[in-house]
């Protein structure tokens, strides 16, 4: 599925009525930002408890978590007017610079797409 597709169906199930005297915009940030922390806490407690509490991975509850968490991102980008493609894309970008032949612990340390900010 391309991601263009994919935001687009998933703006399908977003309200456009929350109800808040605050601007709808606003509350849409809130509500997608916590729900997209919010889901994401639920992918890291089930695969804490899968490996640490030696519960086993469930992969198909997993699976619909990180769905939840793509859903979240696809209503944030959505919400805020960007494209998801190009988020994508960007962070591709960012990191074929930050790792230009895959990940190594020395390009993690040398963070070349970072500049040094004075003290």
């Amino acid at each position: 599925m391309e991601s263009s597709d994919y935001q687009k169906l998933a703006a399908r199930t977003l309200t456009d009525k929350p109800g808040f005297e605050v601007s709808d915009k606003d509350i849409m940030t809130i509500w997608n930002a916590l729900g997209l922390a919010g889901e994401a806490g639920e992918v890291s407690e089930s695969v804490k408890k899968g490996i640490f509490h030696q519960h086993g991975l469930e992969e198909e509850k997993l699976k619909k978590e990180i769905g939840d968490v793509l859903w979240y991102a696809a209503a944030l980008c959505t919400t805020l007017g960007f494209d998801m493609g190009e988020i994508m894309q960007m962070n591709i970008d960012k990191l074929k610079i930050r790792y230009p032949e895959g990940f190594s612990v020395i390009d993690s340390q040398k963070r070349v797409d970072k500049t040094e900010r004075p003290t």
